[in-house]
């Protein structure tokens, strides 16, 4: 999942509490959500979020699609994983999100803000104690 962006260094060197992989597993969990809410932009020439836009996820909605990819992508392990980057509650993902918008390298609405990602649910029951391995009935 590693891709060097520059800014994303800036963005961990302003505020080191988060690993450069946090940062980018956002990135990826935002398209994760919206491939799978149905929101995907087009390729190319893809225009930022706005309230209007049929692209735009909300935070609930990403902590979501966080969740879903962070038990994909590392199973049990997710929690100690989001421990290593500095990820403790969904509060941090907010963080995350608005150091990214901070530095335009992420957008949001009007409506969008840091109170969205607050408490949403607790990380050890999510990625934990609700874990459950799913097998194909085939």
């Amino acid at each position: 999942m590693t891709m060097h962006h520059s800014g994303l260094a800036e963005v961990v060197r302003k505020d080191p509490r988060y690993a450069y992989e946090a940062y980018e597993f956002v990135f990826a969990a935002l398209h994760h959500t919206q491939k799978l809410l149905g929101r995907q932009p087009a390729e190319s020439g893809a225009v930022p979020a706005t309230a209007e836009s049929p692209h735009h996820v909300r935070g609930p909605e990403l902590l979501e699609g966080v969740r879903d990819l962070a038990l994909q992508e590392f199973g049990l392990m997710a929690r100690t994983v989001f421990h290593m980057w500095g990820i403790h509650k969904t509060d941090d993902i907010g963080e995350i999100v608005f150091n990214l918008v901070e530095s335009s390298l992420m957008s949001k609405t009007s409506e969008d803000s840091r109170a969205d990602f607050h408490a949403v649910f607790d990380l050890d029951q999510a990625l934990v104690k609700d874990y459950r391995i799913q097998l194909d009935d085939s």
